[in-house]
């Protein structure tokens, strides 16, 4: 890896440690399964998290490509990293003012999908920054290296909120005192303070990104005005959505990427409301939940990073996607009472320890999953237009982002069951699972790119 910029390649990597609490600690393990208490009944609270997603994923799934498209015209990226950052913060410490009970849930949701679309929006620009860092060898490991050290993050920021901050319905954290800096228990302040602490910890680490990552130079920047940035923009993103039918392995990966996207951010999403109102568990238990799945993430992104820059990332995302098919099959049979199906014992802790490690295993795949899903694009994607195509990524992520919190939430409000409610991940795995034997491993040729838009 000689002659790679290793301080740039830290800079890239360190939004992944600063931007992962949000999924850590607000879309899957603290907010999340809080946002119950702030609804007030588990279940009704799972059907508007779902629906609040499906906006939130909507308004992303609308807007990337053309933003991406933009961005690959005028050559800048940076910019936009910094607007949506801005959104990121204001959306994450709004969150502040989610008291238990609240009338104000609307507004609630508003705020955790402002940050949401900015995390969303600063990820696709970082992320087609990837090619620029390393030889395609090595982009595996660059990638898994970034993973692991988002889930390092993760991991922390949540053991910090839940030693300190977060309390359970007993009024403490998980050292048995009350929240520190005085946050009043009565009022849940200390779980409350998870939003501030989110904006927080992306304002002090997004520093090293912003100090050492550099773009390549833009020279388009300075000829082409605002109109036609944006013409060439939108008739650029036409041509390659017209291409796209030709294009069979990128078209494939795209399709396959919506469903299996779909089906991981739905139990990342839904696994702590599901523990929570199954299994009886307190925010606190979530939390513990969360760094064990946090912890596996962050080896096996590493591991699967490793693995794909020996292997590529085909082989990487259909066995991940197969663990998380079997571990979603066991999970609907989880319940206070049964574990694969069967009876257990009155109070008996195997239920808790089988969630526990379907946990590990989520994490564990998902890391992996998500590290090889990033270079798997950078191979499919024109060189020319790898904004654009994370934006298109980012498009099949997004009705991945809506498609499962809404199949979802209907299921859940039709059967008013939360296991069942979950089911409808099976379907959307064995989908993306199916779609990915048409993508090729190395991507497509470069003359595909070259050939004449179709008529």
């Amino acid at each position: 890896m000689s002659g790679i910029d290793r301080k740039r390649i830290w800079g890239w990597m360190f939004f992944d440690w600063a931007s992962q609490p949000y999924n850590t600690l607000l879309l899957t393990f603290v907010f999340s399964p809080y946002f119950a208490t702030v609804v007030g009944d588990a279940t009704r609270a799972q059907e508007l998290w779902g629906f609040g997603l499906t906006i939130a994923g909507l308004s992303v799934a609308v807007l990337a490509p053309l933003l991406g498209a933009v961005a690959d015209v005028n050559g800048r990226r940076m910019p936009w990293i910094a607007g949506f950052s801005v959104l990121y913060m204001a959306g994450a410490f709004g969150l502040w003012w989610a008291y238990p009970d609240s009338d104000n849930v609307t507004w609630i949701l508003l705020a955790f999908g402002i940050g949401f679309v900015g995390m969303e929006f600063a990820t696709i620009f970082t992320n087609a920054l990837l090619p620029d860092l390393g030889p395609r060898a090595a982009l595996g490991r660059i990638s898994g290296a970034g993973w692991a050290f988002g889930y390092a993050g993760g991991v922390l920021s949540l053991a910090l909120m839940l030693l300190f901050l977060a309390e359970n319905d007993a009024g403490v954290t998980f050292l048995g005192i009350e929240p520190i800096l005085g946050l009043d228990p009565a009022v849940r302040e200390g779980t409350r303070s998870v939003g501030p602490v989110v904006a927080l910890w992306y304002a002090v680490f997004m520093i090293p990104f912003f100090l050492w990552v550099r773009e390549r130079p833009a020279p388009k920047i300075e000829r082409a005005g605002r109109a036609d940035t944006l013409r060439e923009s939108l008739t650029g993103l036409w041509r390659t959505i017209r291409r796209l039918p030709r294009t069979r392995s990128l078209f494939a990966y795209l399709g396959a990427a919506l469903f299996y996207r779909d089906a991981l951010n739905g139990l990342y999403t839904f696994g702590g409301i599901y523990a929570l109102g199954v299994l009886g568990w307190s925010v606190v238990d979530v939390g513990v939940f969360g760094i064990l799945a946090a912890v596996t993430g962050a080896i096996f992104a590493w591991a699967g990073g490793h693995a794909d820059s020996r292997f590529g990332p085909k082989p990487v995302i259909a066995t991940c996607i197969t663990v998380l098919l079997l571990v979603c099959t066991v999970v609907v049979t989880i319940s206070q009472t049964t574990v694969l199906g069967l009876p257990v014992a009155p109070r008996s802790a195997l239920p808790d320890i089988a969630f526990y490690v379907c946990g590990c295993l989520i994490g564990a795949a998902g890391g992996a999953l998500q590290s090889a899903s990033r270079t798997m694009m950078v191979r499919q994607a024109d060189p020319d237009r790898m904004t654009e195509a994370f934006g298109l990524y980012a498009l099949s992520g997004k009705s991945t982002t809506w498609l499962a919190p809404l199949l979802i939430a209907v299921v859940t409000g039709a059967t008013d069951s939360q296991r069942l409610g979950v089911t409808p991940l099976i379907v959307l795995f064995l989908i993306g699972l199916i779609l990915l034997v048409w993508v090729e491993a190395q991507g497509e040729s470069t003359a595909t790119w070259s050939e004449p838009d179709p008529s």
